[in-house]
């Protein structure tokens, strides 16, 4: 290494310490205590800021997130529109994409896809991951627009549904055995009849475990197939997050009331994640995805959904997941077709994490995505719609597939 590149990187260094400190100060301000673990999440992701601060002015890379929330077609696609209500009442957003009417409206996908004939009748029901929405299945959504019907929803609290009930008025804490029965009331309101296949990455496949855990009967007699995208079965308290040992006991010591704080704080705090807005982009690009050459209008969509996730929301989430275990659910996912898939760099829910779901349903195909992150279904949306093609066609339901070739992401 060069004598200027090691002066770059201890200036780098020097900034990115001094970049932490700033924001946890401003945390701090917000909170009492919130910068503490803002400083500790954000040390892996500051230095690469820090560097971007030497060339690119503060201004310049707000003209540049500007740019790119203007850049491609990502979460705009629609579909008719649904709601449907949870057991407390919540209304839960919802839309359906039905297949087209005229089987040679879009030959090219469908011979892509399924080969010439049309698919059967089936329901492919996608439940998203945590701070994310619907929007999040854009790729997936592209391609298969027009082919099958799909049904895409906000869990709780998040994109267009409302804030939960239970939780603004009675004070109760979200449980994934609550999102399992959510995700029961989207389907008696959107697919109530026919067979289905659940789909679900992160979060939404931990909400699919808990539907299996909670109805049994509704799996063995609809679910006709289910694929498991970047998720866990439990133990989601051990994740280490890519943090060394020292670091990510600070941040399981202090997480979990630095998050009540912020949630209490949410209109102070959301002012300071915005003062800090360069920094999340950091983190969340490091904690989204793996690969470099990722496209910069990608990440973007993705962090402007994260962000438009409220901080009390977030933390409302949070406890839910150290309570997680759905492994004995699995069971009743036995007799089904199953694609488990996960990227190999997955830092939130690592890919042996998948690999455990795996071991306990030896017929499903497990499908790990080398240089992909926990946004997998972002960052290598080919792999995962080929996949899901090749399970559609597992269940029976389609012809068997050809290889996807790419998803056009403008397609309608």
């Amino acid at each position: 290494m060069s004598e200027s590149s090691v002066e770059a990187v201890n200036a780098a260094v020097t900034t990115a310490a001094a970049s932490v400190a700033e924001a946890s100060n401003g945390w701090r301000r917000a909170t009492g205590v919130a910068g503490v673990a803002i400083g500790v999440l954000a040390t892996g992701a500051a230095a690469g800021v820090a560097i971007e601060r030497m060339t690119v002015g503060r201004g310049m890379r707000k003209k540049a997130r500007l740019a790119l929330d203007s850049t491609g077609p990502y979460g705009s696609l629609r579909g008719t529109p649904g709601k449907a209500y949870a057991e407390d009442g919540t209304e839960l957003y919802y839309e359906v994409d039905d297949p087209d009417p005229d089987p040679d409206a879009a030959p090219a996908r469908r011979r892509r896809l399924f080969g010439r004939k049309a698919p059967a009748p089936v329901t492919v029901v996608f439940s998203h991951g945590y701070c994310l929405s619907q929007d999040s299945w854009h790729f997936q959504r592209a391609a298969l627009r027009g082919v099958v019907r799909a049904v895409y929803w906000d869990q709780r609290s998040h994109g267009r549904s409302g804030r939960g009930a239970a939780q603004v008025e009675r004070g109760e804490p979200v449980t994934i055995d609550q999102l399992g029965q959510d995700l029961k009331a989207v389907i008696d309101a959107a697919a109530p009849e026919g067979p289905i296949v659940l789909v679900g990455h992160s979060m939404g496949g931990m909400t699919v475990m808990a539907l299996a855990d909670r109805y049994p009967g509704l799996i063995r007699e609809r679910v006709v197939g289910v694929a498991l995208i970047g998720t866990s079965p439990g133990r989601l308290g051990e994740v280490n997050f890519g943090l060394p040992v020292a670091g990510v006991n600070a941040v399981r010591r202090v997480l979990p009331g630095v998050l009540k704080a912020m949630g209490q704080r949410a209109e102070l705090v959301e002012k300071g994640r915005r003062a800090t807005a360069d920094l999340f982009t950091g983190i969340i690009k490091r904690y989204s995805f793996a690969a470099r050459d990722v496209d910069p209008a990608v990440a973007r969509f993705a962090e402007r959904m994260i962000e438009s996730t409220p901080i009390d929301v977030v933390a409302e989430y949070y406890p839910a997941f150290s309570e997680h275990d759905k492994t004995e659910a699995l069971a009743h996912l036995t007799a089904l077709p199953v694609l488990v898939l996960a990227g190999v760099k997955d830092l939130i829910t690592p890919s042996e994490h998948s690999e455990a779901i795996a071991g306990l349903l030896p017929d499903a195909e497990l499908v790990l995505v080398p240089d992909a992150g926990h946004l997998v279904i972002l960052e290598h949306p080919e792999v995962v719609t080929d996949r899901l093609a090749d399970l559609l066609a597992r269940t029976g339901a389609v012809p068997a597939p050809t290889t996807v070739g790419g998803c056009d992401p403008a397609s309608s």
